[in-house]
C-alpha cells in the first residue's frame, strides 16, 4: 500500500481495456495507490456510463478523461498529473503538471491515442508482463 496522502478526493481514470499498454499502466497504478483515492473503468465495459459523464467511448477513445469526486469531467494531461499523485509518483505528477510542458504532452498523448493499438502490439504485451511479473 502507498504512502499518499489520504486527504485526496477519489480519481476516476476511464481507459481504454482493449488496450494492452492501457492496462499496464493501469495495473502499474492501481498497485501504488489506495482504491479510495485512485478508481479505473474501462470505457468499454458496462461499468461506463457515457449518459453520467458526458463522454461518448469513442470521445473517450480520442482522449483520456478522469473525474475527482464531486468535480466535471477533466481531460487530458491533468488526468495523468493526478493519477500520478495519488500513486505516489511525485516526479512523474511534478513534469505532467508543468504548463510550460502541457503542449508538448497534449501533442503526444493525440498521437498515441491514435494509434494506441499499433504501438500497444508492439510494446503492449512486454509491458504488461513486466508489470504482472512485479505482482509476485
Amino acid at each position: 500500500m502507498s504512502s499518499v496522502k489520504s486527504d485526496y478526493k477519489l480519481l476516476t481514470v476511464f481507459y481504454d481495456g482493449r488496450c494492452p499498454l492501457c492496462q499496464a499502466e493501469i495495473l502499474f497504478l492501481s498497485r501504488r495507490s489506495q482504491p479510495q483515492i485512485l478508481r479505473f473503468i474501462d470505457i468499454h465495459s458496462s461499468n461506463y456510463d457515457a449518459s453520467a459523464t458526458g463522454v461518448s467511448c469513442e470521445e473517450a477513445m480520442a482522449a483520456l478523461y478522469g473525474q475527482i469526486e464531486g468535480e466535471s469531467i477533466m481531460q487530458g494531461v491533468q488526468v495523468f498529473s493526478e493519477a500520478y499523485r495519488r500513486a505516489n509518483l511525485p516526479v512523474l505528477a511534478w513534469l505532467f503538471s508543468r504548463p510550460w510542458l502541457r503542449p508538448l504532452h497534449d501533442r503526444a498523448y493525440r498521437i498515441f491515442a491514435r494509434n494506441r493499438h499499433s504501438i500497444s502490439q508492439l510494446l503492449g504485451p512486454l509491458l504488461l508482463r513486466i508489470v504482472q511479473y512485479g505482482k509476485h
